[in-house]
């Protein structure tokens, strides 16, 4: 099969499509044909040599993707049908003509959903849903900062918030990122590059500040973080786009207004189930993807109410990988980059 590859960390222009040996599905896995995967930070960090992926996962850059159903390993529990269309959350190996998923890692395409708009979703959707959910506990009538808003966290985490009837506010880098996240359900947009969020925030929260900050920035934010955190909030950090070191008395001032910090990331969630006793528990990432199958899924469908969208910014195929990472470095995008894959 073809797939991207790289032969030593560097930039985009080290990316290229070769053949590789097709995978086949082990325990419990099913063999997904793949349509479109999509883009993301991490795979821009894992080219840099900066993320290597989880032990057992797949060397091949990519951490979601819609196809359809190619074939089953042993032990799977016919959930799924050949030929059924399905989007796929990935630990790697998306950004190739086939790619081995556990089968609970698996979700259907929405019927009037086309495999481009479908591998936007995954990763992206899955991501913003369990740092609202499983991380921050998100409350009805709360207010969530996002940063980066018109990124594919962003745009998922703006419809979700929503939905959960708590208030969007977000930060993007242009005027034009911040009219997308304001159509989107956004109740208020600050420019980051030119105005001080934070003051921004403490205004529109009439001096109260927010009650969860989604942060995929880091040790740069820290400071103005802080000073719009609402005592007892919740700042969640899943990125460190702007380092990870932070110069100050962080500590003493989060303490000072009963702050929490929380941490996550989706991919390096390890596959294995957990088993106290008796009891048998899913593994975290098939817990995710049945709550959010429940409580987001139906929205996707179409004559749903409300009805939530993913974004695709821009569509690449297979071999001009190298300019869609070189979009994504340069933030060009609005929404998600999607790849689509050669048949």
């Amino acid at each position: 099969m073809l797939a991207v590859h790289f032969d030593s960390p560097g930039g985009p222009e080290n990316l290229y499509v070769k053949e590789v040996l097709k995978p086949h599905p082990g325990e419990g896995e099913v063999l997904v044909k793949v349509s479109a995967s999509a883009l993301n930070r991490a795979d821009v960090l894992q080219r840099r040599g900066k993320y290597p992926p989880p032990k057992g996962a797949s060397e091949i850059l990519g951490l979601e993707a819609a196809g359809t159903v190619a074939g089953f390993g042993h032990g799977c529990e016919g959930r799924w049908q050949l030929g059924d269309s399905v989007m796929a959350l990935l630990s790697g190996g998306g950004h190739a003509q086939y790619v081995t998923v556990p089968e609970g890692h698996l979700l259907p395409v929405p019927a009037d959903m086309t495999f481009t708009q479908a591998a936007a979703i995954p990763e992206a959707w899955l991501t913003a849903f369990q740092l609202l959910h499983f991380v921050g506990k998100v409350e009805e009538g709360e207010t969530v900062l996002i940063h980066a808003g018109a990124s594919g966290v962003g745009v998922a985490a703006i419809q979700l918030v929503r939905l959960a009837k708590a208030i969007p506010i977000v930060t993007a880098g242009t005027q034009e990122k911040l009219e997308v996240t304001a159509n989107l359900g956004a109740a208020a947009g600050f420019n980051y590059k030119t105005e001080d969020f934070s003051e921004k925030v403490l205004a529109f929260t009439q001096g109260s500040g927010v009650d969860i900050i989604l942060d995929c920035v880091g040790g740069s934010y820290w400071e103005k973080n802080l000073n719009c955190l609402r005592t007892d909030g919740r700042w969640v950090v899943y990125g460190l786009l702007g380092g990870g070191e932070v110069h100050g008395d962080l500590l003493s001032r989060l303490l000072a207004k009963r702050g929490s910090i929380h941490t996550s990331l989706l991919r390096s969630r390890d596959k294995e189930a957990i088993t106290v006793g008796t009891l048998f528990f899913l593994q975290y990432k098939e817990r995710l993807v049945q709550a959010f199958s429940k409580a987001v899924l139906p929205h996707l469908g179409g004559g749903s109410c409300p009805r939530l969208r993913p974004l695709v910014d821009s569509v690449y195929p297979l071999h001009r990988i190298a300019e869609a990472h070189a979009a994504m470095e340069e933030n060009r995008n609005t929404g998600k980059i999607v790849i689509e894959v050669p048949p």
